[in-house]
C-alpha cells in the first residue's frame, strides 16, 4: 500500500510514519504544513528511505492537495494533522477552527474527488482513516464509567469541539457520498519525540533544569495514558483491517491522576539522575490555578478493537514511562533544538521552496 499521512511530522504522526517504514513494506507520503509542533528531526531515521516522501502542504490548500493526490496516487489516507493543545485553544481558538474543521473539510473534498476517479476495485479497497481524541466525549461522571464508541459527544474546550466537528464531517461524507471511512478516538498519548508543551515532556525537561513543575488545581484529574508506539500499531491495524463506517476507541488501560504521573516522573529522575542538585525532584512541584472547563476524568473502553482487530497495548505505564524518560535523557540534541527553535530554522532552509 501507499498511505498518505497528514501531520506526519507531529508527535503521533511521526510515530505512525516510523512504524510503517520500519515494520511494514508499505510506502508513506507525509503531508505536513510544519507548524511549530511539526518537526522533521523526528523522522531522520526514515528520511532517506525510498518508501518515504515528504510534501510541505497545508491541508486547507485544495489546489496543493489535488496535486499531491495526482502525483502520489495513495491507497489510503490517515488524517492526523490537527491543532491539539487545549491551553492554546482556550487562548486562541481560531487556528483550531481553521485547521481541524476547515482543513478536514478540504481534505475530505480532495479525497472524494480523487476517490471518485479510481477504478471500481481501487474504490472498494480505499480507506480514509480519521484520527481523533477521547476529549470529544467530555468527561466521565462515575469512577467506573468508560467511554465507548456509543458515548454521546459533549466537548468542553475549543480544541475538543473542533475535533468533534471534524469527526461529524467524516461520518457525514461516508453516509452522504459513500466515501469509505473509519474513525478512531484515542486517550492521552506519551512517549519519545513529544513536543514539550504537554504534561509529561514539560515535567521531564523542567525538572532537569530545576524549574517549577506546574500542576493544575489539585492534580486529581484522571487520564488514560497510551504509549505512542502502541497507538501507532493500533492505527495501522485499523487502516488496514478496520471495517468501513466503524469507530474504534484506542486506550492504554492506564488510568492515572495527573499528580501521580508527575510523582512517578520525579521518582524516575531521582533514580536516573541521582547526582542532580534538584533531588528529590518532587520538591519542584507547584500547584497553579485550574484551567477553564477542565475535564475531570477520561477513560477508554478499548474492548472493541481488541475483540475485532486483536490489538492490545504492549507497554504498561511503568514500562512506557521509563522508556520515555530515558529517551529524553539520551536525546539531548533533539530536545535542545526544539527548545531553541533551531529545528524551525533548519526546516525553513531546507523546505522553503516546497512551501508554495
Amino acid at each position: 500500500m501507499k498511505i498518505l499521512v497528514t501531520g506526519g511530522a507531529g508527535f503521533i504522526g511521526s510515530a505512525v510514519v516510523r512504524h510503517i517504514i520500519a515494520d511494514t513494506t508499505d510506502s508513506v507520503v507525509n503531508v505536513d504544513k510544519l507548524t511549530y509542533a511539526g518537526n522533521l528531526e523526528s523522522l531522520l531515521d526514515v528520511a532517506e528511505n525510498e518508501r518515504y516522501a515528504f510534501e510541505r502542504v497545508d491541508i486547507c490548500d485544495r489546489e496543493q492537495l489535488d496535486r499531491v493526490f495526482k502525483d502520489h496516487r495513495p491507497d489510503a489516507v490517515m488524517h492526523l494533522a490537527a491543532e491539539s493543545h487545549v491551553d492554546r485553544s482556550i487562548i486562541g481558538p481560531s487556528d483550531f477552527i481553521q485547521t481541524n474543521i476547515v482543513g478536514t473539510y478540504t481534505l475530505l473534498e480532495a479525497t472524494r474527488a480523487y476517490w471518485n476517479g479510481l477504478a471500481e476495485k481501487q474504490k472498494n479497497d480505499f480507506r480514509f482513516h480519521h484520527i481523533s481524541t477521547d476529549e470529544v466525549y467530555g468527561d466521565l461522571d462515575g469512577p467506573e464509567d468508560l467511554f465507548t464508541e456509543q458515548t454521546p459527544y459533549q466537548p468542553s474546550s475549543p480544541y475538543s469541539a473542533s475535533k468533534a466537528s471534524s469527526d461529524h464531517l467524516v461520518r457525514a461524507w461516508s453516509r452522504t457520498y459513500g466515501l469509505p471511512t473509519v474513525v478512531t478516538n484515542c486517550s492521552n498519548n506519551y512517549g519519545p519525540y513529544h513536543f514539550p508543551e504537554k504534561l509529561i515532556p514539560l515535567v521531564i525537561l523542567n525538572a532537569l533544569e530545576g524549574k517549577p513543575l506546574p500542576i493544575y488545581g489539585k492534580g486529581d484529574q484522571v487520564r488514560d495514558w497510551l504509549y505512542v508506539e502502541d497507538h501507532a500499531r493500533a492505527l495501522y491495524r485499523v487502516v488496514t483491517e478496520g471495517v468501513d463506517g466503524e469507530t474504534y476507541n484506542i486506550g492504554g488501560h492506564n488510568e492515572k491522576k495527573n499528580l501521580d504521573v508527575v510523582l512517578k516522573l520525579c521518582e524516575l529522575l531521582d533514580e536516573l539522575r541521582p547526582a542532580s542538585e534538584f533531588v528529590p525532584h518532587a520538591q519542584l512541584i507547584t500547584y497553579v490555578q485550574d484551567r477553564p472547563g477542565h475535564d475531570q476524568r477520561y477513560a477508554i473502553d478499548a474492548s472493541k478493537i481488541q475483540r475485532e482487530l486483536g490489538w492490545v497495548p504492549a507497554e504498561t505505564f511503568d514500562s512506557g514511562i521509563r522508556k520515555t524518560v530515558e529517551w529524553y535523557l539520551n536525546n539531548h540534541a533533539w530536545v535542545e533544538h526544539v527548545k531553541s527553535g533551531t529545528y524551525q530554522n533548519w526546516i525553513d532552509q531546507n523546505y522553503a521552496k516546497r512551501s508554495n
